[in-house]
């Protein structure tokens, strides 16, 4: 089975897949008479196509038990999806760039984990796969599409396409 290497989340790695939701980098304006601030804009949320509505969901998730296989992805080619940790507890993203035949294969997976602080924005049509927690019960704010149509492929991976995840080199932590 192959291996793929998680990295670290960032801004620019995570770039041809959607948007990282964190604060770090983006300066915030102070409202509610100067008692909060506000960090605006730090995804752009896409609904609309064939009459879909903005939701607003939390989704819980149990820890995952290694060796983190990646057997299935899903994609929403309607809408983006995002999701915001409640919990702090660090996830592992493991995404895969849309191609332009909409029934193609997933191709070139990358995978990322987060700081705990991180959320994610799936651009439509990125192929992911479902929430890796590694410690913990967690918590997420998800934002997606309600509305009419399909909006949730799924795509389970051959035997040779599916991979077990591992720390990129000099991250000492087990998986």
């Amino acid at each position: 089975m192959r291996q793929l290497s998680l990295e670290p989340l960032t801004k620019d790695r995570f770039a041809p897949f959607g948007d990282v939701i964190e604060i770090a980098g983006h300066s915030g304006f102070q409202i509610n008479d100067g008692m909060a601030t506000r960090y605006h804009d730090l995804a752009r949320i896409d609904v609309s196509q064939e009459q879909g509505r903005p939701i607003v969901s939390i989704v819980t998730a149990r820890p995952n038990t290694p060796p983190y296989l990646v057997n299935c992805l899903q994609r929403y080619p309607l809408s983006s999806q995002a999701f915001v940790p409640l919990t702090g507890h660090p996830f592992i993203v493991v995404v895969a760039e849309a191609e332009a035949d909409t029934a193609a294969a997933p191709k070139r997976l990358s995978a990322f984990v987060t700081d705990g602080k991180q959320g994610v924005n799936y651009r439509p049509g990125i192929w992911h796969h479902t929430l890796i927690v590694p410690d913990g019960d967690a918590a997420f704010l998800a934002i997606d599409r309600g509305g009419p149509g399909k909006n949730c492929d799924q795509h389970w991976l051959k035997e040779s396409e599916r991979v077990v995840l591992t720390w990129a080199t000099g991250d000492q932590r087990a998986l």
